[in-house]
């Protein structure tokens, strides 16, 4: 019997959602809620109340979801391994020869072989969530070790302990050792390990479970700590980004042992461990200015587009203004930038921005606060332009019509007088106006106005009076 409910715990731990609301909709039980809670539900029940109906009907979905259409003999369960022993999320040891390592009957594939939480020999599409976890622009996925794999707890202990066994290809070797380093000890090519919540519904944020620790081979691996908090009664948050674990391992045909610390409080999270290239802001940018300058044609028609009369509008907009200082670092801007998907034409520098968001990446707009991840980011040609031609104004003025003029140049053609500055004095021999040197620092200038009027100004030291006549 006790094998009967570990054949059926097994099974169970494999079904997919719907597998589960059939079954738990079998003997009457709710069948709403997430997966985790669903999975739980079941082993409950398997636990405590598997009578022969409920084993046969566990064995016939099982067996109806994984049977396939050739010939092929339906794959069976097999009894758990020991908890060191844990199962592949994808299968390549197949064709790998397995070579007994020490200790008491355990059984290692050699090389390449990713067994994870002890769940036994069940087919590779049983372990595969449909987790997906989002794309980091700073790192460029090379291979995939381990497909993400929700971590199962083994008991009823708040602190659990998930292990993985794996070793590198020697490709994978080589493109660690040959890789350059970032700084002193870290190198461009790494495993990295990412943890996320089991959902199904959108690609995942990296996510740390609670009491996290993560030890590679024989020593524990750093993982981020928390920001401190400024704010009263707000907690601290901690930076959830991979976990480089590239210098604990062994870069060798060796096995690596990874072992997953976290506390089980109700939330399911799954794991994955990749092979990447991390990238510098610097390279980024480079690419950015490759494939992401938008045109100035393209800005300008974007220009007037924003300015087009609205018909239901009672106000007229003649004009928009747009400052040259970046509002990340409040100097002028060097390559003006925004993502594609804000409403504004006000751009921030993308030298600081992805400097930024290298060090503590939150990829939102420093203008509207909105996302503004690295694959929507463009750079504003037009904008561009206006820099290099304008450099002696901090903003400029979009008109209806795409052009602009900067405002500060304005300000001054408005505050000029619209016709030479005459000053009288008296005339030498050939007719010609001779400035008289100024009496006790006072010196009066006199200009003609439009009309006829005439203005008049005295410059006294540093102060200036102006009367119209």
């Amino acid at each position: 019997m006790a094998a009967e409910l570990v054949e059926a715990k097994n099974m169970v731990m494999s079904f997919r959602v719907s597998d589960l609301q059939m079954l738990l909709g079998f003997v009457g039980r709710s069948k709403s809620g997430l997966k985790h809670e669903l999975v739980t539900r079941a082993l409950q029940l398997v636990q405590f109340d598997c009578s022969p109906e409920l084993f046969k009907k566990i064995k016939e979905l099982y067996e109806t979801r994984y049977a396939k259409k050739s010939s092929e003999p339906v794959p069976q369960p097999h009894r758990p391994l020991d908890p060191l022993t844990m199962h592949s999320t994808y299968e390549r040891a197949s064709s790998v020869p397995r070579t007994p390592l020490t200790g008491p009957n355990i059984d290692y594939p050699v090389l390449y072989g990713k067994y994870l939480n002890g769940l036994g020999r069940l087919p590779a599409k049983t372990l595969k969530p449909e987790v997906r976890l989002v794309k980091l622009p700073f790192f460029n996925m090379l291979d995939e070790l381990l497909k993400p794999t929700e971590l199962v707890p083994q008991n009823n202990e708040k602190l659990q302990e998930s292990p993985c066994i794996f070793a590198l290809t020697p490709r994978q070797v080589e493109l660690i050792r040959n890789s350059r380093e970032l700084q002193p000890g870290v190198k461009a090519v790494q495993v990295v390990l990412r943890i996320c919540y089991s959902d199904t519904s959108s690609p995942q944020e990296d996510q740390y479970p609670p009491n996290i620790a993560v030890k590679v081979n024989h020593s524990y691996c750093s993982v981020p700590g928390y920001y401190p908090s400024n704010k009263p009664g707000v907690e601290p948050k901690r930076p959830c980004r991979p976990i480089n674990l590239t210098h604990l391992m062994y870069l060798s045909s060796a096995t690596n042992r990874i072992t997953v610390t976290w506390g089980n409080y109700g939330k399911s999270y799954s794991v994955a461990l990749y092979l990447v290239r991390q990238l510098t802001s610097s390279e980024l940018l480079q690419r950015l200015k490759t494939i992401g300058v938008k045109h100035p044609e393209l800005c300008k028609a974007l220009v007037k587009e924003k300015l087009r009369l609205d018909p239901d509008s009672e106000i007229a907009t003649t004009g928009v203004r747009v400052s040259l200082i970046c509002p990340l670092v409040k100097m002028r801007l060097s390559v003006p930038c925004r993502a594609e998907t804000c409403a504004h034409l006000q751009c921030f520098d993308a030298v600081f921005y992805l400097q930024m968001n290298e060090k503590k990446p939150t990829w939102m707009c420093p203008v509207c606060d909105k996302p503004a991840p690295y694959d929507q980011l463009i750079i504003d040609g037009l904008l561009s332009k206006i820099l290099s031609e304008c450099e002696d104004a901090d903003e400029i003025e979009y008109l209806v019509d795409g052009s602009w003029c900067p405002i500060r140049a304005e300000k001054e053609r408005s505050c000029s007088p619209q016709c030479p500055i005459l000053v009288l004095g008296t005339s030498d021999a050939n007719g010609l106006l001779s400035t008289p040197a100024p009496t006790a620092g006072r010196q009066r200038v006199w200009g003609a106005g439009s009309g006829g009027a005439q203005w008049a100004a005295w410059r006294m030291g540093s102060r200036e009076l102006m009367w119209w006549t």
